[in-house]
């Protein structure tokens, strides 16, 4: 026997009908549906927005604000020297590099290498920043920073 696509079946018992409500006093689930009689949740649409608490205060606003955004925070995508290592010799690394390879997702402000690991391939690198670190490794492997 050959198993066919119209042959697959779900094991017994594992699918259960859904239950339909308001068919009638037979179904057990008849007339209000198990919406009781009237009121706001008995009607069409009707419910209340999440954390509402029926006009008491709610917790969210009795909760004290926190924290602090700074709008105006520069914020860099990173990568480490490590990374640059799957590179070949003597390519240029920049941004568009490093995400079609899929080190960095987001471009966000610029990019920014940082130090951990270790590099013996000599590139040019082209980022936003550098920490000190990795400006000395990728220099010791005979490669060059430049600051875009």
């Amino acid at each position: 026997m050959s198993l066919k696509l119209n042959d697959l079946r779900p094991a017994e018992g594992s699918v259960k009908l859904n239950w339909r409500k308001g068919r009638g006093p037979g179904s057990g689930n008849g007339k209000t549906a198990g919406k009781g009689h009237k009121g706001q949740n008995a009607r069409s649409g009707g419910g209340v927005r999440p954390g509402f608490e029926g006009g008491q205060l709610p917790l969210y606003r009795k909760l004290p604000k926190r924290g602090f955004k700074n709008h105006f925070a520069v914020v860099y995508a990173t990568v480490n020297v490590s990374d640059l290592s799957s590179f070949e010799a003597g390519s240029v690394v920049d941004l568009e590099a490093l995400q079609s390879k899929g080190f960095v997702k987001n471009a966000y402000d610029g990019l920014k290498v940082l130090g951990n690991g270790e590099l013996e391939v000599a590139l040019t690198v082209k980022a936003s920043k550098f920490s000190a670190s990795a400006k000395e490794k990728i220099e010791k492997a005979g490669g060059t920073v430049e600051e875009v």
